[in-house]
C-alpha cells in the first residue's frame, strides 16, 4: 500500500505570536487534510521576517509532500509572504496581469479605488499558479509544493477549497477512541505493548481530569478500518469498562 501523502503548515503573522490572533487555520487544515488523506506532520508559526520565512518554507518544502501557509499576503507593508516565497524559490515577483485584472474588476463592482496598496495583493512570483479566491478576490498562489493563502480564517477555507481538489490524496484517515478512567502512568505498559503488535498503526493518550478523577481517552488511527477495529477490540479487553 502506498503512503499517503505528507504536509506541514508555516503559519505567519507577529499578531499570532503575540497572542493577539488566536489561529484557528491550523485546526481547520488538520481535518479538511485528514478527510482527503494527506497526513499534517508539522506546523511552525512564524513572524513577520523575512529570513524567517524563508527560511521555515525551504526547510518544509524539502521535508513534506505539501506546505501550506497562511498570513502575510494582504496589502500593508507588514504583508511580505509574496516576496519571501519568491526569495526562496529564487525567482523573481512582480505585478502579473491575470491577478491584476481579477482584483480591478472586483475593486470596480465593489465602488472602491484600486489603489496602490491593493495592488500589491497582484504581485505573484513567476511561474506559480493562482488560488481562487471567492471571497474577496485577492488571489493566493500555488508554486512548487507550496500553496500560499490568506489568514483572514473565511478567506483561507475558501482558498483551501480550491486547493483541495487540485491535490492527490491517500486512504481517508479514520479513528476511534476508548475512554477509560485510569491514569496514564497505570496504562502506560499495557497500552504500549499493544501499539507494538500494531505498528502500522497511530496510538495516542490524551489524559484528562474530571471531578478530581484522572482519565486518558485512547486513540488509534490509521486507513484499514479492519485493522482499527481489530486493535480496538484488544484494546477494549486489556481495559474493560465497569458495568
Amino acid at each position: 500500500m502506498t503512503a499517503n501523502p505528507t504536509a506541514a503548515m508555516l503559519v505567519i503573522g507577529d499578531e499570532i505570536l503575540s497572542g493577539r490572533t488566536r489561529d484557528g487555520n491550523s485546526h481547520y487544515l488538520a481535518g479538511e487534510l485528514t478527510r482527503h488523506g494527506i497526513r499534517l506532520c508539522e506546523i511552525r508559526v512564524v513572524a513577520d521576517d523575512r529570513d524567517a520565512i524563508i527560511a521555515a518554507v525551504n526547510a518544509l518544502r524539502a521535508a513534506w509532500d505539501h506546505v501550506f501557509t497562511c498570513g502575510g499576503i494582504g496589502p500593508t507593508h507588514d504583508d511580505i509572504t509574496a516576496e519571501a516565497i519568491a526569495a526562496a524559490f529564487g525567482v523573481p515577483i512582480a505585478i502579473r496581469q491575470d491577478a491584476h485584472d481579477l482584483l480591478a474588476a472586483h475593486y470596480a463592482r465593489t465602488g472602491l479605488e484600486f489603489n496602490e496598496a491593493r495592488q500589491r495583493m497582484a504581485r505573484i512570483p513567476d511561474g506559480a499558479r493562482l488560488i481562487e479566491n471567492p471571497v474577496s478576490a485577492a488571489p493566493g498562489f500555488t508554486l512548487g509544493n507550496v500553496h500560499v493563502m490568506a489568514g483572514v480564517p473565511n478567506i483561507f477555507q475558501a482558498m483551501v477549497a480550491s486547493v483541495m481538489p487540485t491535490l492527490t490524496g491517500g486512504e481517508p484517515l479514520l479513528s476511534q477512541s476508548l475512554r477509560v478512567d485510569r491514569g496514564e502512568g497505570e496504562i502506560a505498559a499495557p497500552f504500549a505493548a499493544l501499539a507494538a503488535e500494531f505498528p502500522d498503526l497511530q496510538m495516542g493518550s490524551y489524559p484528562f481530569i474530571r471531578n478530581g478523577a484522572y482519565g486518558a481517552n485512547l486513540v488509534i488511527r490509521g486507513t484499514d478500518a479492519g485493522r482499527i477495529s481489530a486493535a480496538m477490540t484488544r484494546l477494549a479487553a486489556l481495559f474493560p469498562q465497569p458495568q
